[in-house]
């Protein structure tokens, strides 16, 4: 019942309602005057008849024939007073028993459950939160950070204007508010001084009206603001936007970063603090056919390596797991450390042929300028004619036909490729693609953009040694600006944590932690006063002050919280 009068105020409200209920009074209005009117002829037939009855008893007789109840007690002689009954009675199954269930049903009943409806989602967030990320629309890459978010124990709010989709996704657990974008109100609703962050996540022109609105009430909290193109990026950043990310091609540029050219070297994807995360392609190498131990990589440089790249698929690094000529290890060390290791591989030189980019999109374009910067040659394959042009500023070359077709591939240049990049917005033909390049080509570095993250498996069984979606990326990014930390990129579906060491783990040895063994993640480093032991032997015993700096999924990282940390992470 308390939303009895916020319903009401919703129906009067609104135009279409006022016309729903002058059309119900209208048809009430005729059933009153059709039932006063039988009642008035009613007297005058049974005058006629000379029978005498009271008005009351008329109204009586017109509301039973009418009703279809017609209880037989009060009846007319006559074939003009039967004639009468028949009339009414007819009259009264049409406007009683067929147009009055219509149209209480569409005029009344049915707003009335739209109201209901429409009311069910909140409109403000409540007084007492803080520290919590406003979401103004809710697509895919806001579902997947809402998932994260709540691993994290973060309060967050989903703007939706659509009070109907609104109510649905309240009914799905989505905490949802029913608001506009655009308006200034909405974020004094949405305790906008209090927010850790918001995600500007509608079109560029809407995002550019989000923020100027947001700056009028709050100057300093944070806005990330996804840009669907790169020259909206200083217009966002000059409306008030903290961030600026032009996802598609980020995508391109870390798509690239996967791929060696020239002269061999670690790829740095990430830092904690001092410790840098890197990965390091063997192939070409002499460290093809070695195990870890036998990489001897931790005695000559210092640095760890804490995971293997198999067959796009990260894997623990165990002392006699065996690197082979498609492995990409996961190390981590210092920059010197690192630096130290680039020293030792400028003998071996990258295949200086051709990257072969495969899609000269928007992701494709920018895969191809970061690779042409590093002074890498670059051949794009698209089967679109109008791009040539354009796509030869970022290339050494550009063949207009279609991958799938052998001679044109062909001439692309895969069999000499070292690496070959599928940027395509198409899941299943990058898919395609991947088999076909990897059969023609066993050697190839194949590096694959994914839009779907269901597509994963799929695209490693293809033979795709690395995969990322724009999806991934936003999430990661807008995770690492929340915890105010340097973005780390391993790959598609896994990712960087850092925990306190918790409560019942203090004092114990790594190897009683269970840590590995019962939720799958990999321990690569242990804080503790300032200092980082990386890759910690099993013997290391965990400090209760202490932090945990571990790579895994996130469904590895939702089962250690669960069963090593029930609690709220503090903002």
């Amino acid at each position: 019942m308390k939303f009895l009068p916020s319903e009401l105020v919703y129906i009067l409200g609104q135009q279409e309602m006022r016309r729903n209920l002058r059309a119900l009074a209208s048809y009430f209005g005729l059933l009153i005057a059709s039932m006063a009117l039988s009642t008035v002829l009613f007297h005058l037939i049974m005058v006629y008849e000379g029978q005498q009855h009271s008005w009351l008893t008329g109204l009586y007789w017109t509301l039973t024939v009418m009703s279809t109840l017609g209880f037989g007690d009060i009846t007319f002689n006559s074939d003009l007073g039967r004639g009468f009954t028949i009339v009414v009675l007819i009259w009264g199954i049409v406007m009683l028993l067929i147009v009055l269930p219509f149209t209480f049903i569409r005029f009344f009943y049915a707003p009335w459950l739209e109201a209901q409806v429409r009311l069910r989602a909140p409109r403000e967030a409540p007084e007492d939160v803080e520290n919590h990320v406003i979401i103004c629309h809710y697509e895919e890459i806001a579902a997947a950070l809402i998932d994260r978010l709540e691993e994290l124990g973060i309060d967050y709010f989903v703007i939706e204007p659509d009070p109907e989709r609104a109510a649905q996704l309240h009914g799905d657990g989505v905490s949802v508010v029913t608001a506009m974008p655009e308006v200034i109100d909405t974020y004094r609703a949405l305790r906008i001084d209090k927010a850790r962050l918001v995600l500007a996540n509608r079109s560029d022109a809407t995002n550019t009206n989000i923020i100027l609105t947001i700056r009028e009430l709050a100057s300093e909290v944070p806005i990330v603001a996804l840009a669907a193109s790169a020259d909206s990026v200083d217009l966002l950043q000059l409306s008030g936007a903290t961030h600026a990310l032009p996802l598609k091609d980020q995508l391109g540029e870390h798509l690239a970063s996967r791929v060696t050219v020239g002269t061999r070297q670690a790829h740095r994807i990430g830092r904690f603090e001092d410790l840098r995360i890197a990965e390091f392609p063997i192939n070409g190498t002499k460290l093809p056919g070695k195990t870890v131990r036998e990489s001897r990589l931790r005695e000559l440089t210092g640095l760890s390596i804490v995971g293997v790249w198999e067959g796009g698929a990260l894997m623990a690094a165990e002392p006699d797991t065996l690197l082979s000529e498609h492995s990409v290890p996961v190390i981590v060390g210092t920059e010197e450390q690192l630096t130290e290791l680039d020293s030792f591989f400028t003998i071996y030189q990258a295949n200086e042929n051709p990257v072969l980019v495969i899609g000269g999109g928007t992701v494709g374009r920018s895969t191809a300028a970061t690779l042409h910067e590093r002074e890498a040659k670059v051949t794009i394959l698209d089967s679109d004619a109008s791009l040539e042009a354009s796509l030869q500023e970022v290339s050494d070359k550009v063949i207009v036909g279609d991958g799938a077709n052998l001679d044109t591939i062909l001439k692309a240049g895969l069999l000499e490729a070292p690496s070959v990049l599928l940027t395509t917005n198409n899941d299943a033909t990058n898919i395609y693609l991947a088999v076909y390049c990897r059969k023609l080509n066993s050697d190839a570095h194949i590096v694959s953009r994914i839009t779907h993250e269901w597509n994963l498996p799929a695209i490693r069984r293809a033979g795709a040694d690395f995969a990322l979606s724009h999806v991934a990326l936003a999430v990661k990014t807008i995770v690492s600006l929340i915890e105010q930390r340097e973005l780390v990129i391993i790959g598609e579906g896994t990712e960087l944590f850092i925990e306190p060491v918790p409560r019942k783990l203090a004092g114990k040895p790594l190897s009683e932690s269970g840590i590995g063994a019962k939720t799958g993640l990999n321990v690569v480093a242990v804080r503790n006063d300032g200092e980082s032991l990386t890759n910690p032997p099993a013997t290391t015993e965990l400090p209760g002050d202490g932090t945990l700096v571990m790579i895994g999924t996130p469904e590895q990282h939702r089962s250690f919280l669960e069963r090593y940390a029930k609690r709220k992470r503090d903002a």
